[in-house]
């Protein structure tokens, strides 16, 4: 029977790859609803060809697309909007899987609206973990959802691990022979760059990344390794370990997706070409596997492997994020909204690359603490620590 898919930012590149996997899989999949902040002529391009039921856009973009879905007898699409819009794409009764893949804090909601509604929910916005991470995964196990990792990494472990690893007992410590988590990083593209370069990085330098094809403010959290961070927060609330079971390593190549040490000595890694159609089409198919066109991995191509220990005194935001889940509360949203700020005033310029460390940091120690009881209480938190990274990124500037 097909199943019917939801893609919650289908003109972002994780949207892109899913669609190429569902067109491989046309009696499999078919698309019911696609959301899209601001590239419309894309999504319509994207709407003549998959003809889903729903489109979403922002409020200001919704008479646009109405406009070109008309020139393009198209009409029969509902056009929904914003967050409300989004919310109810995701919750559809009609539709069985939601892939998650807006980016940032504005993911949150949705996806939540997607687990409460008893989804599969393909995770690819690591920040609605790293923001609500036990509410996500409770309320994922109340409603029966499944939440399967899409993030290589993530993807990778849970290959990794033995079977029914996730439905065993949440105490933070690794079971079923489990020893320690390896979450491998490609390092970004100023490896090797000593402190002083990195002063005068430019928003172009640091959206070239050397092995992925991602969007901005992935790229730029690839370079500060804040990526790698956020990567760390969401495996420990995904595969139930506290921080100290999470080792990260960098792996310049990225062949090795991650890797998984058990306590007889064994470590399984899971690898292959860097393409997040490989983690996609896992996710989607989970427990069968399905084609997809990126090629088996030439060994004899890729003959060395090269790894390393992060250094957290050129990249602090490792440390700090690492710092935010030890802390655990509301650390870990405070950490995400002042990067996402700062990651936002460096691509326009107003702060340096190595300032963006500086505003998180900044923030965390400014706004307050507390426990993350309810995703009010976090959205608020979310809120507060945008205005005080804001005036952080002021005073940075002047």
């Amino acid at each position: 029977m097909s199943q019917s898919v939801c893609i919650l930012g289908v003109t972002g590149s994780i949207g892109q790859s899913t669609l190429k996997i569902l067109q491989l899989h046309p009696e499999e999949y078919s698309v019911f609803a696609v959301t899209a902040h601001s590239r419309i002529v894309e999504l319509v391009e994207i709407c003549k060809q998959f003809r889903p039921k729903i489109a979403v856009v922002p409020l200001q973009k919704v008479d646009e697309l109405r406009q070109l879905l008309i020139a393009n007898q198209l009409s029969e699409i509902e056009i929904l909007h914003d967050e409300a819009g989004l919310i109810a794409a995701a919750e559809h009764p009609n539709v069985d899987v939601v892939m998650a893949a807006i980016v940032g804090a504005a993911g949150l909601l949705p996806t939540l609206a997607a687990a409460k509604a008893g989804k599969r929910v393909l995770l690819a916005n690591k920040e609605a973990l790293v923001m609500s991470g036990d509410i996500m995964i409770q309320t994922a196990r109340e409603n029966n959802a499944l939440l399967l990792p899409v993030d290589s990494e993530h993807n990778a472990i849970f290959q990794c691990l033995p079977q029914n690893y996730l439905q065993e007992n949440r105490n933070g410590q690794p079971k079923m022979g489990v020893k320690q988590i390896l979450l491998t990083a490609s390092g970004g593209p100023f490896l090797h760059h000593s402190l002083e370069q990195l002063q005068s990085v430019t928003p172009a330098q640091a959206c070239k990344h050397p092995n992925w094809s991602m969007g901005q403010k992935i790229s730029v959290d690839s370079a500060t390794l804040m990526n790698k961070g956020l990567e760390l927060i969401e495996a420990c609330h995904l595969f139930a370990v506290e921080e100290q079971f999470v080792t990260v390593v960098v792996h310049p190549q990225s062949i090795i997706h991650s890797m998984v040490q058990y306590v007889d000595g064994s470590t399984l890694a899971q690898m292959g070409n860097p393409d997040m159609c490989t983690p996609i089409a896992h996710a989607l198919a989970w427990p069968e596997r399905i084609q997809t066109h990126v090629p088996p991995l030439d060994l004899f191509l890729h003959s060395q492997l090269n790894f390393e220990e992060p250094d957290t005194v050129r990249f602090p935001a490792l440390k700090l994020a690492r710092q935010a889940m030890k802390a655990g509360g509301l650390a870990p949203t405070i950490l995400n909204a002042a990067n996402e700020i700062a990651v936002a005033a460096f691509l326009t310029e107003q702060i340096g690359f190595t300032q963006i460390p500086q505003v998180v940091e900044h923030t965390l120690g400014q706004v307050e603490n507390a426990a993350a009881v309810s995703i009010d209480v976090i959205l608020q938190a979310d809120h507060t620590a945008r205005i005080v990274a804001e005036k952080a990124v002021l005073n940075l500037g002047s």
